[in-house]
């Protein structure tokens, strides 16, 4: 019950401190869009604080030296809304893959428009790909990061994974090196209800996959180093908290696809 308490009390002071700092941040929009830029890593480390004094979830990041300078498309497992803030203050100047949905969210909104977020109408993909491969090149050709999670959408830890073609696409398109990223947040952060799970919620850069690669060959390396990395991750939070319901749900999910956890 404390647990619920301290995860209901870090929920609300997350809401609240995004809303104060857009607020407060309002006179970025008359500045150059790199001088307004570091309002947005401050408020990620703002609720990185929150998440580990109130509700007791603590972050390791590993394999850092593989993080490539300049432009680069990055490329990370998505279990919860975790890692939606918690990999910004790692990236000089990144740009969100994220669905155009958001853009209409008050304030908020803004703020993706003003740092350049791309946006990705779901409901029209090719016209929906060919505006998002244009707005990643200029991404590219200025040195940006471009953060895509390859699932579309978050998957509960321990689900069958679903990588779109989307980010394979950008990987021809573009030229660019991908780096991949696994991680276990879905374990401490779960995808559905509002109970967190005190730990550490570990996140792997892994060796970034040059360009050049075929197409299907370069999917089908992405999704095995994602998964395999994704997968070790689990099993280490499984070994350190056995018994919570995050973890139980992950080994029935991992039963049902004839895994052992």
């Amino acid at each position: 019950m404390m647990q619920l308490v301290r995860s209901l009390l870090f929920q609300g002071l997350f809401y609240l401190s995004t809303l104060v700092l857009m607020i407060a941040g309002l006179p970025v929009f008359f500045m150059p869009r790199r001088m307004g830029w570091p309002l947005v890593p401050f408020w990620a480390r703002v609720n990185l604080v929150l998440l580990r004094w109130i509700a007791g979830v603590r972050v390791e990041f590993r394999g850092l030296e593989n993080i490539p300078k300049g432009g680069c498309i990055v490329a990370a497992k998505h279990q919860s809304a975790w890692e939606t803030f918690a990999l910004l203050p790692l990236f000089s100047s990144p740009t969100y893959v994220l669905k155009r949905e958001l853009r209409f969210i008050p304030i908020f909104g803004w703020y993706t428009a003003k740092f350049r977020q791309i946006p990705v109408d779901r409901g029209k993909r090719s016209l929906s790909l060919a505006a998002m491969t244009e707005k990643a090149r200029e991404a590219i050709a200025e040195g940006r990061q471009i953060l895509i999670f390859p699932e579309g959408t978050r998957r509960g830890a321990g689900e069958a994974p679903r990588y779109k073609y989307g980010v394979s696409h950008l990987y021809r398109a573009l030229k660019a090196p991908v780096l991949p990223v696994a991680l276990n947040s879905g374990i401490y952060w779960p995808r559905r209800g509002w109970r967190l799970q005190p730990g550490t919620v570990v996140v792997e850069f892994l060796p970034v996959i040059a360009p050049g690669l075929d197409i299907d060959v370069f999917h089908e390396r992405l999704i095995d180093t994602m998964e395999t990395a994704s997968d070790g991750l689990l099993r280490e939070a499984a070994a350190a908290h056995p018994h919570v319901p995050s973890v139980e749900r992950a080994r029935a999910r991992w039963a049902a696809r004839g895994m052992t956890l």
